[in-house]
């Protein structure tokens, strides 16, 4: 819950806000995600070969066989899921065409190795997202075997849930950064 201090505070950044205030700007920033598509709302750009995505669903729905409007919805999100994960492999792909001609146009090495180097800051955000949409592959799908081992009258146990410690512990078995 947030605290009056806490409100009155983010009041005043909202006013110092740098965000767009016209129509026209609030229009070009709403298309910010469509870059590369790997966030955007729509799941098919307008570059992209629809029939594709369809035989995509629908070779997802024959195997899957979802009964329902529940697991459908699952279905789809693990079709929309699966169809940015191909996107990923086709932005870093580009991304590695793109630094490989710039390089090359600079006179410089045009190996793999030069152009992982220069663009690694994107090839690493690539890797966020990827890592991203595989959880949310995988969330979907276990959800919607649950969904289905429960419809068939199996006992189902609830989701786990997973504490992670990603305390690092020294070698030499010092406490790095103690005063004592």
């Amino acid at each position: 819950m947030a605290t009056p201090a806490r409100l009155a505070a983010n009041r005043q950044n909202a006013v110092r806000s740098t965000g767009p205030r016209t129509p026209e700007g609030k229009a070009v920033a709403c298309q910010n995600a469509r870059t590369h598509g790997l966030l955007s709302r729509q799941v098919l750009l307008p570059d992209e070969n629809r029939a594709h995505l369809i035989a995509l669903r629908e070779h997802f729905l024959a195997e899957l066989a979802p009964v329902g409007r529940l697991e459908t919805l699952l279905v789809d999100h693990m079709v929309a899921c699966a169809w940015r994960l191909r996107r990923v492999h086709r932005v870093e792909a580009e991304v590695f065409d793109g630094e490989r001609a710039r390089l090359r146009e600079a006179g410089l090495a045009t190996d793999l190795g030069a152009a992982f180097g220069q663009a690694s800051h994107t090839l690493s955000t690539l890797a966020r997202y990827e890592a991203g949409l595989e959880r949310a592959f995988y969330r979907a799908l276990h959800e919607l075997q649950r969904l289905q081992a429960a419809r068939a009258g199996q006992a189902v146990p609830p989701p786990l849930a997973v504490d992670v410690d990603v305390t690092v512990a020294h070698l030499d078995g010092s406490d790095e950064g103690d005063d004592a």
